[in-house]
């Protein structure tokens, strides 16, 4: 059997004692700023922290690095050198599962507006 990386080990996690990996994912994805991330590495971005900060409109740089370290150690998210920060391959995958969801949205809030 393969072995599972650092960032799936079965682990308690927030609203789950089973370390599931659908839990400890909703988990990761959950924590303030995670998502904003992967949403502005989207369509091939790298971007430095100063302009991730920007992007994600002044986020605590503590908060920011803190979350771009727990990415990183998931494999979602690389840094690379002289380019900053962008979605490895499996973070471009999960981001592609973000799509239907962002779809939805666009609908519902039109809905919402009525």
């Amino acid at each position: 059997m393969p072995k599972q990386g650092s960032a799936m080990k079965k682990r308690t996690v927030r609203g789950s004692a089973s370390g599931r990996p659908i839990m400890a994912l909703l988990d990761l994805l959950g924590r303030r700023w995670s998502l904003r991330i992967i949403w502005e590495l989207r369509d091939d971005r790298s971007l430095t922290s100063r302009a991730l900060r920007t992007a994600c409109d002044e986020a605590s740089p503590t908060i920011l690095q803190t979350r771009l370290t727990e990415l990183r150690e998931a494999g979602l998210v690389e840094l690379v050198a002289g380019d900053g920060y962008r979605l490895t391959a499996l973070g471009k995958e999960l981001f592609e599962h973000f799509l239907p969801l962002h779809q939805f949205a666009e609908r519902w809030s039109r809905f919402k507006a009525r």
